[in-house]
C-alpha cells in the first residue's frame, strides 16, 4: 500500500518552514551554524540551533513545558489545516502520532534536577513528565484531541527514520487512515556533554568524508509528515519503501565493513520495487566521525558500484539525533517538490580534500541538478549506536 506524504513541517537551523528551510538548503548555506553560547568541557563547539522565535505553547499544563514541544508546535502550526482537513475527514479516533526523539525534554529535567541539588527544591515550573520519552507524542495527541495510535521511538539517530517506517505499518495494518510522523529533538546540555565525553565533536564545522574529518556538530529539528493512503496534498510524494537492520557489532561504533547498513539499504530498494540504478540522489548519514564515514563509504560503494549523487546535510544543520532521520527524508521530499523547481540537488559541504583511504563517492557539488528521467527515487540513510540502521526511499507516487 502506498504511503503519501502529504504535508511537510519543518524547522531546524536552515530557518522555519518548506520555503525558507529549501532556499538554503540548495544554497548549502552553513550560516545556521553558530558556537553555542556556554563553553561545553571548556571548548567552544558550533551548533545547529533554531533560532527564530518559538511558538507559545498552547496550554499551560506543566508536562508540556518544554522546548522540545516548542519545537514540535512550530512544524505542526505550519501544516495544522491540513491536519484539521484530515481530523475532519477521517475522524479523531482514526488519526495516529507516532515521533521519533532522545532528547525529549531532558533540558529542562536537568535544570530542575539542578534546582534541587542546589536549593533542595524543584524549582517552579518542574514536572518529571519533560524527560519521558513519550513526552513529544502525547504532547500532540492532546493539543489536537486525537485517539488513534499515539507513542514516541528512540533509538538514537535513527528514531525518526523508524518513525515513519512504524507510521507506514499503521496505514498497511488498516489501523489509521492518517499519521502524524517525524521527530524531534531540542540541544541539551546533556547531549552535548555526551558527546564531548566520547570524543566525538568537533571544534569546527563537520567536515564529513574528509581526510581531515574529526567529528560531530550537534544541532535541534523537529519536522512532522502528514502521511495517507491519499495524494490530495502539497506534493505527489511516497514513502516507496524502507527497512531496518541492526548488525550489533558495538555498543556505538558501526560494523567497519558496513553489512548492516548495506542490508537495510538492500531491502529498503526491495520494498520499493526499485534498482540502485534509479536512485537519482541519496543522502548520507555522514556524520564526519572516522569510523561512521569509513563504514558509510563502503556501504554506499558496494551498492552503486557506478556512483550516485549523494551528499551529506549534517554541515547545514548539524546531527539532529532523533530528528535526524527525518529531517533528512524532509531535505529528500523538498528536493521532489515544487519548492525545487530547478531540481537542484543538495549540495556536499566539504573541504574538498577526500579521504585517499576511502572508496571515492559522487558527492554533490553547488548547482548540481538532478537528472529529469521519471519516475524520481530518492534514499536517505541513518545509522545509530548498536548497530542501528534504516534506509528509506521517498519519490515520485506515479
Amino acid at each position: 500500500m502506498t504511503a503519501y506524504l502529504n504535508a511537510l513541517g519543518v524547522i531546524c537551523a536552515l530557518g522555519s518552514g518548506k520555503a525558507e528551510v529549501a532556499g538554503r538548503l540548495f544554497a548549502g548555506d552553513t550560516s545556521g551554524m553558530q558556537v553555542h553560547p556556554q563553553p561545553v568541557a571548556g571548548r567552544r563547539l558550533p551548533v545547529g540551533a533554531a533560532r527564530c522565535a518559538l511558538p507559545a505553547l498552547p496550554c499551560d499544563d506543566p508536562r508540556h513545558a518544554t522546548r522540545n514541544n516548542q519545537l514540535l508546535l512550530a512544524a505542526a502550526l505550519e501544516i495544522e489545516s491540513d491536519i484539521r482537513t484530515a481530523i475532519s475527514r477521517y475522524g479523531q479516533n482514526r488519526i495516529g502520532v507516532v515521533l521519533g526523539t532522545s532528547t525529549t525534554g531532558i533540558q529542562e529535567a536537568a535544570q530542575g534536577i539542578a534546582g534541587l541539588l542546589h536549593d533542595g527544591a524543584f524549582p517552579p515550573g518542574y514536572h518529571y513528565a519533560h524527560q519521558e520519552l513519550a513526552a513529544p507524542a502525547s504532547f500532540l495527541g492532546e493539543w489536537l484531541q486525537l485517539a488513534g495510535p499515539c507513542y514516541s521511538i528512540s533509538t538514537a539517530c535513527t528514531s525518526s527514520a523508524r518513525a515513519l517506517l512504524s507510521a507506514k505499518r499503521l496505514l498497511d495494518a488498516g489501523l489509521c487512515d492518517a499519521v502524524l510522523c517525524g521527530g524531534v529533538d531540542s540541544l541539551s546540555d546533556l547531549t552535548l556533554q555526551g558527546f564531548s565525553a566520547l570524543e566525538a565533536t568537533s571544534e569546527t564545522l563537520c567536515n564529513p568524508f574528509s581526510h581531515n574529518r574529526n567529528g560531530i556538530n550537534i544541532g535541534e529539528a523537529a519536522v512532522l509528515f502528514l502521511m495517507t493512503r491519499d495524494t490530495d496534498g502539497e506534493a505527489d510524494i511516497a514513502l516507496l519503501g524502507g527497512a531496518a537492520s541492526s548488525d550489533a557489532h558495538h555498543i556505538s561504533a558501526p560494523d567497519p565493513d558496513g553489512l548492516g547498513a548495506l542490508s537495510a539499504m538492500r531491502q529498503a530498494l526491495a520494498r520499493a520495487n526499485c534498482t540502485p540504478e534509479q536512485i537519482a540522489y541519496l543522502n548520507l548519514h555522514g556524520t564526519a566521525t572516522p569510523h561512521n564515514d569509513a563504514m558509510e563509504s563502503v556501504a554506499v560503494a558496494a551498492l552503486f558500484p557506478h556512483g550516485v549523487p549523494c551528499s551529506s546535510s549534517k554541515p547545514l544543520t548539524g546531527h539532529t539525533l532523533g530528528a535526524a532521520g527525518a529531517l533528512e527524508a524532509a531535505f529528500c521530499w523538498l528536493s521532489l517538490s515544487p519548492l525545487n523547481p530547478d531540481q537542484q540537488l543538495p549540495p556536499h559541504r566539504w573541504d574538498g580534500e577526500p579521504d585517499p583511504a576511502l572508496p571515492a563517492l559522487n558527492l554533490v557539488a553547488a548547482g548540481i541538478r538532478m537528472n529529469p528521467t521519471r519516475p524520481r527515487r530518492m534514499m536517505s540513510n541513518s545509522f545509530a549506536f548498536g548497530g542501528n540502521n534504516i534506509s528509506l526511499i521517498l519519490g515520485d507516487a506515479r
